[in-house]
């Protein structure tokens, strides 16, 4: 698996190198220190995660990110962050941010980076406990309207609650195959392009 990371900490860029080639299935295939640099970085080394800080000097991981997910929409940018603002993180998820974790969980960043591998969308604790009232509208969504059935309403919250295809299928009685065309055929219906995107659109309409 391959993973680059971004960060305007040197210091921080090289411990973060450590920790992840501590494990066999991690190559950290480069290491940069803007959002300028992800950006010239990425379509050179096409990692398979790119593990970026949101707040650095210059182009920010957030601007960075958004221009990299308007080249390469299947990117998967995992962001780790000192700061839980709360515009940070709703900027995250809405360019569409695999997911949002904070640098003081480090023990927790290589089981982050292989979930997000895995096809996840992975939130510290404390994040996911602030999504609802972060995303939360006064009048949820008519999913009938949009011929949404409850076996798909089902779906979209197993993938919002961060369930893989497996877990899905597993949770539901179902197989992969047929998650996976249950998933295209409600990202169609609701005109998004991807679970994340779905997760957000959940958690918007709740």
């Amino acid at each position: 698996m391959k993973v680059l990371i971004i960060d305007d900490d040197a210091l921080v860029a090289i411990s973060l190198k450590t920790i992840l080639e501590s494990d066999s299935d991690i190559e950290v295939v480069a290491v940069g220190n803007s959002g300028e640099e992800a950006i010239e970085l990425y379509p050179n080394h096409r990692p398979d995660v790119l593990l970026m800080d949101i707040r650095m000097s210059g182009m920010t991981g957030l601007e960075a990110g958004e221009k990299i997910l308007a080249q390469s929409p299947d990117a998967r940018i995992l962001y780790l962050t000192t700061f839980m603002d709360d515009e940070y993180i709703v900027k995250a998820l809405n360019i569409g941010a695999k997911g949002y974790i904070l640098k003081q969980d480090f023990e927790g960043i290589i089981p982050a980076i292989k979930a997000v591998m895995r096809g996840q969308s992975v939130f510290g604790q404390d994040i996911v406990e602030k999504l609802p009232e972060l995303m939360a509208k006064k009048r949820g969504f008519d999913y009938r309207a949009h011929d949404i059935s409850e076996k798909e309403e089902e779906i979209i919250v197993a993938v919002a609650e961060g369930y893989s295809n497996k877990e899905i299928a597993e949770k539901l009685f179902l197989s992969e195959g047929t998650v996976r065309n249950y998933l295209s055929t409600i990202l169609e219906k609701l005109g998004l392009r991807d679970r994340t995107q779905l997760a957000i659109f959940y958690y918007k309409n709740k």
